[in-house]
């Protein structure tokens, strides 16, 4: 064999060498694509539709980030809000303010792979309920700017009118779902609700479904399903919204539980 085709041998050898070991330094990322990523659950409120007290925003905040966990994020990962911190001891729940909304978000995202934001709370056309305040979404808008970034993101606003968040977050690199068009109510908010219709879709979707967009889609399905049975008008029309960067990434992060296709 001549020095020149012994030389060629060699370098194709170990470029092989070398993309069979990238392959399986990727291999653990793909198994758990979301371990490395950060999340924030708020409740925004703890009133009823009927001015009364209500355990289903906080029963959903708890929840959610129960299934976040689930998709291989650690708990130190995941911050949850709530209006009332004080009542939950175990799950140790921040006090739902904008600003301690964003300061977890910049804490935590310069770290992370990517951004898991979610909000269960009470809206209206201007923004969503955080606490006694409105949050617009320009302003949200701007958090997630400043926090997350380009990253790959996913926001979910489970309120009423929360369709209105989906011009001012729309970027490449981000999923918007929304409970409901910008003109149109969501339902399930009441004092003896449990969750609100949107919440309950999402939660038992995530173990129905592969991925992100499969999920968007099966929401929608669920709450318009919901709303038929109970005879609610005008239906909320849960929004989707999935930027072009995002799209192609999102099959790739399969969710643990994943049903076999």
């Amino acid at each position: 064999m001549t020095r020149q085709r012994a030389g060629l041998r060699f370098r194709i050898c170990a470029l092989a060498l070398g993309l069979a070991c990238g392959l399986l330094t990727a291999t653990p990322s793909l198994a758990a694509p979301f371990e490395s990523w950060a999340a924030v659950v708020v409740a925004g409120d703890s009133k009823g539709s009927l001015g009364g007290p209500t355990e289903a925003f906080d029963n959903a905040r708890r929840d959610i980030a129960k299934a976040f966990s689930g998709l291989g994020l650690a708990p130190a990962q995941i911050v949850q809000f709530s209006v009332r911190p004080e009542a939950e001891r175990a799950q140790r729940p921040q006090k739902s303010t904008v600003r301690g909304i964003y300061d977890s978000l910049g804490a935590m995202a310069p770290d992370a792979a990517g951004c898991l934001v979610y909000f269960t709370s009470h809206g209206d056309p201007r923004g969503v309920l955080v606490n006694d305040q409105i949050l617009p979404p320009a302003i949200l808008g701007a958090m997630l700017d400043r926090s997350c970034g380009t990253k790959p993101t996913v926001v979910v606003i489970s309120a009423c009118f929360s369709g209105v968040f989906v011009p001012a977050l729309a970027k490449p690199n981000r999923m918007i779902l929304t409970a409901a068009r910008p003109d149109r109510t969501s339902f399930g908010c009441g004092e003896a609700d449990t969750y609100p219709y949107f919440d309950a879709c999402f939660l038992s979707a995530l173990s129905q479904v592969g991925d992100f967009i499969a999920l968007g889609r099966a929401v929608g399905v669920c709450v318009r399903d919901r709303e038929r049975e109970a005879g609610l008008t005008p239906p909320s029309e849960p929004q989707v919204w999935i930027g072009p960067q995002l799209r192609p990434l999102l099959p790739l992060l399969s969710f643990p539980s994943a049903p076999s296709r």
